[in-house]
């Protein structure tokens, strides 16, 4: 069951870094690179501060409107 769990999470911030990047550039090629390398991604986008000042709850929240 633990494994279950962690690739349920897997899933989950994979489907988040998709969000992101399609918010910041719109384009399918970066939109499949981040999907494969989304660990690197979301560290990426965490370090050059896209994810701060709450937009890491703004962005997901802009599809669902």
């Amino acid at each position: 069951m633990k494994n279950r769990d962690s690739s349920l999470l897997y899933l989950v911030l994979g489907i988040y870094a998709l969000m992101v990047s399609w918010y910041y550039n719109h384009n399918l090629i970066i939109l499949l690179i981040s999907y494969i390398f989304w660990p690197l991604y979301l560290i990426y986008e965490l370090l050059i501060g896209h994810l701060s000042h709450g937009m890491w709850k703004i962005i997901p929240l802009s599809y669902f409107k």
